[in-house]
């Protein structure tokens, strides 16, 4: 069981945008210096933001949760902050990794559609490199091992299997989506709202 000051908690910028993944006690520690506020969300999805004072009335009141004490109080690992500072924007450009390769295809085999888990899974050069295919966003896919077996060295006319979408470069920060946070890590309900965006109106208050 991970301890509860190792929990993994998200950091949002002052634009409200998924910057970083911390730890509860660094977030803590944030919150103490008077650097971070907590983002706490009530049943009807409302969003408020507490300093350590009010977020310690938070914890007394509701009991619930995760739960750290100090010598002489008690606090709920909060699942969210905001940083007062503007910190950074996310990055738009997105390093050209495997991991990465495999969040911009949602861990889905580009050729039969299927959904695997990562030890499953293969890059495949759509292009051959010793025909002449490079590296890049734009030529690499995510495979299952069977297809990736299957297509080996051929072009895809060759092979009659195409990529079921291009491959191009990502114009988002793999690392915070859904599926590539909850690969080991503890993925709270509430970060959804900011890592995936909907249409539903969601109310902010102080």
């Amino acid at each position: 069981m991970v301890a509860l000051l190792d929990r993994q908690v998200l950091v949002l910028n002052r634009l409200w945008q998924p910057v970083h993944i911390c730890s509860a006690r660094r977030a803590f520690s944030l919150l103490f210096l008077g650097h971070a506020q907590v983002v706490h969300t009530d049943e009807e999805r409302n969003f408020f933001t507490h300093d350590i004072d009010s977020w310690l009335k938070v914890s007394i009141a509701e009991a619930n949760g995760e739960i750290v004490h100090t010598v002489s109080r008690r606090f709920r690992v909060p699942a969210i902050i905001v940083l007062r500072i503007f910190d950074r924007l996310p990055r738009k450009e997105v390093k050209f990794t495997r991991n990465n390769v495999f969040a911009r295809d949602g861990h889905i085999c580009q050729y039969c559609g299927q959904h695997f888990e990562i030890r499953h899974l293969n890059l495949d050069h759509v292009i051959p490199r010793d025909k002449g295919g490079k590296t890049s966003w734009e030529n690499v896919v995510c495979s299952c091992v069977r297809c990736n077996t299957r297509k080996a060295n051929k072009l895809p006319a060759e092979a009659n299997m195409f990529p079921i979408r291009a491959p191009k470069p990502p114009s988002w920060r793999p690392f915070f989506t859904r599926a590539n946070l909850e690969n080991g890590r503890h993925f709270h309900e509430s970060w959804r709202y900011f890592i995936e965006p909907s249409s539903e109106h969601v109310s902010v208050s102080n």
